[in-house]
């Protein structure tokens, strides 16, 4: 496959129809190797494509370590509106505190959470690990060795982030959800430096688990 039309249209359509970001190694590597310097400029074209179309609809981003095409931002609220009436997938405001305090301070267990939160978290982390949002990252080394959690690449994807140094200022944080995340601003916000290897969901009988700590 040589055609530069062929090749921008192929890369085009597996974006369309891939479900997560996919990086650009990936999409070379479909290509027999005397066509990856022509690949690479069908890419290169098919980004500057939808760069020059600001009020397209739809755009192509980079996110999560790959390319992936995904509706405007500004577009949202009658997207939102649209699967509202449909029923919808939403995080609660339980769920996005909760998120917000792992992301900020990951690892965290679920006692401290909950010292933050002031609630048992045990039902919104739950539902977190089944969203694949969070994950299990390994136990605090303290009694009773609570398990530690951490935010997933599909955290990355649901925000639209390429890594946690994109995360916004706590302040507009609060400002985007009325405050809700109020112990956030008790402690420094902490990041790893080095995060173990991202590993699935825990069966529900894991997390289960959670609610005895």
């Amino acid at each position: 496959m040589s055609d530069a039309r062929e090749l921008e249209s192929v890369f085009e359509a597996l974006l369309f129809v891939s479900g997560e970001p996919v990086p650009r190694e990936r999409l070379l590597g479909l290509v027999d190797a005397a066509d990856r310097t022509a690949a690479g400029a069908a890419l290169a074209r098919l980004e500057g494509r939808y760069r020059q179309r600001p009020h397209a609809g739809i755009f192509l981003e980079e996110v999560a370590g790959g390319l992936r095409l995904v509706t405007r931002p500004e577009l949202h609220p009658y997207l939102r509106r649209f699967f509202d009436s449909g029923g919808g997938n939403r995080l609660s405001m339980a769920a996005l505190e909760t998120l917000a305090i792992i992301a900020y301070r990951q690892p965290i267990t679920g006692p401290e959470i909950q010292e933050l939160r002031g609630k048992s978290p045990a039902g919104v982390l739950r539902g977190l690990l089944e969203k694949r949002l969070i994950r299990i990252s390994g136990r605090k080394e303290v009694v009773g060795r609570p398990f530690l959690y951490a935010t997933t690449r599909e955290f990355l994807m649901h925000f639209g982030l390429r890594d946690l140094d994109e995360l916004p200022p706590l302040e507009e944080f609060e400002e985007s959800f009325g405050g809700e995340a109020s112990g956030l601003e008790e402690r420094p916000a902490e990041r790893l430096d080095e995060r173990p290897e991202e590993t699935s969901a825990e069966p529900s009988g894991t997390a289960g688990e959670e609610m005895a700590e």
